[in-house]
């Protein structure tokens, strides 16, 4: 398991509908904004040592910080002027990182893979230097099936083809099956968890649907840096159930 730093959770601003700016979450505090530069350090390892340029951000269930993470790890990366980064809200039901940018909705990601827009046209330049975003386009009754075509895989492959990292803010496991049905076209997956919210039985659940194999490491959010106990507590927790899936001994 990759160790990932903490980083406390902030909340967004109380906006019901509509877009609004996910970076003032946290802006404030240099803290939150170091720990993603250790996030990113991590990321860019694997990226530049082992060519995973495409991952997918996910968790459990909704209201555990994925999109917040996803934002603000791609700008994180794209800060750096190394990278060309691609965030893609591929959350098409809460279309949450679309809002969280001030986006538009459409043209983006299902206008693109039903044909009705071209790459070029769904991406979209942000405020960001190197950093662009994919809306998460117009609404479909079957985000699952989507996910699950051929014209996604498509798309993929053209984006890798374009960027030097590529984000994937995924849908929570559960209980939707969105998420388990792209597992095996990402790279790898960071699986965001919020102490104190998400009951540990969700969270083992949630790693299994997606397959642990696919899971490159756990950001811990909502514990402060002087609780390692808890984070020891869940670290642990974590370690076994992989240990159990790899067969390797359990951490003592």
């Amino acid at each position: 398991m990759i160790q990932f730093p903490f980083f406390k959770r902030n909340g967004r601003p109380h906006v019901k509908r509509g877009p609004y700016d996910i970076f003032a979450v946290g802006k404030e505090d240099p803290l939150f904004l170091e720990k993603f530069k250790g996030l990113r350090a991590i990321v860019e390892q694997k990226v530049d040592l082992h060519q995973m340029k495409l991952l997918g951000i996910t968790s459990s269930i909704a209201g555990e910080g994925k999109t917040l993470c996803c934002a603000h790890l791609g700008r994180s990366l794209a800060n750096t002027g190394r990278k060309k980064v691609l965030l893609v809200d591929a959350d098409i039901r809460k279309s949450e990182l679309t809002r969280g940018m001030g986006a538009r909705r459409t043209p983006g990601l299902t206008e693109c893979l039903l044909g009705g827009a071209t790459l070029q046209q769904v991406i979209h330049p942000t405020r960001i230097p190197n950093l662009s975003l994919i809306a998460s386009g117009i609404e479909v009754s079957s985000p699952a099936d989507l996910l699950a075509g051929d014209p996604f895989k498509s798309f993929l492959r053209e984006v890798r083809g374009r960027f030097d990292a590529i984000l994937l803010d995924t849908p929570p496991v559960l209980p939707v099956a969105d998420t388990p049905t792209i597992r095996d076209l990402a790279d790898g997956f960071l699986f965001v968890y919020r102490a104190g919210f998400t009951p540990y039985t969700l969270l083992r659940q949630a790693m299994e649907e997606l397959g642990e194999k696919h899971v490159l490491g756990a950001v811990l959010n909502g514990v402060e840096a002087a609780s390692p106990g808890y984070y020891q507590k869940y670290y642990g927790s974590y370690y076994q159930l992989r240990a159990k899936s790899d067969g390797i001994p359990e951490k003592k």
